[in-house]
């Protein structure tokens, strides 16, 4: 069961918590890590590029010029795509990219990612995040002087002062509990969980209490 320091968000050591092996303890599974995070950016695209084809393109049929006689290839339509101003060939047109991923693989690559913060040494837990202000100044300056990070995910149960001042922060981001996802947790090299937001992911991603609500369904 890793043991990590608590510290308080001054960063002085406060006391210590022990985090659950099942969430964060586990085998670290990159290539599950791999296909759930390259489902979640395909599922962010838009898939709305489009060119125009042949039968799309403003123009008649006719002929551009005579069959023989003028030294270039034949040519049937001034919407042929070798024509300046026809239609492009194979060309993008609107589609989907979404994945589908099931629950157990999203949450699998969490738990995966969570480890591998905790076996890197780059996971952090607070006791707790009290901003007496929504001012981004004042975090900014608690953030870099006491933290001395530079680039980190912020991991809270609902906090609105904490959101309002570290949105303007570019290389800090603050999520609530239910918005922990792979890409971020990938992204952001350094992570910082309030001690209420470990209480909430591990019993969200526990393998041992998942069994037990299928239990209960069935």
């Amino acid at each position: 069961m890793p043991t990590l320091d608590l510290f308080n968000q001054a960063k002085e050591k406060v006391g210590t918590v022990s985090l659950r092996d099942d969430v964060f303890g586990v085998k670290v599974n990159f290539p599950l890590v791999h296909q759930v995070l390259n489902a979640q950016r395909a599922n962010q695209r838009q898939g709305t590029a489009k060119t125009k084809r042949k039968a799309e393109v403003r123009g008649g049929g006719r002929k551009p010029f005579r069959q023989k006689g003028t030294g270039n290839a034949r040519q049937g339509s001034t919407r042929s795509p070798l024509q300046p101003g026809g239609g492009q060939t194979f060309g993008p047109i609107p589609r989907s990219y979404r994945q589908k991923t099931p629950k157990l693989m999203i949450r699998g690559a969490l738990r995966s990612v969570l480890s591998d913060r905790v076996f890197s040494q780059r996971l952090l837990v607070i006791d707790e995040f009290k901003l007496e202000s929504a001012k981004t100044k004042s975090f900014y300056e608690l953030f870099k002087n006491k933290f001395q990070l530079d680039k980190a995910l912020i991991i809270d149960e609902e906090n609105k002062n904490l959101a309002l001042a570290s949105r303007n922060i570019p290389r800090v981001k603050f999520l609530r509990t239910e918005n922990l996802n792979v890409y971020d947790l990938v992204k952001y090299p350094w992570l910082l969980l309030t001690k209420q937001a470990v209480s909430t992911i591990e019993n969200r991603l526990s393998q041992k209490e998942a069994l037990q609500k299928e239990e209960l369904k069935e």
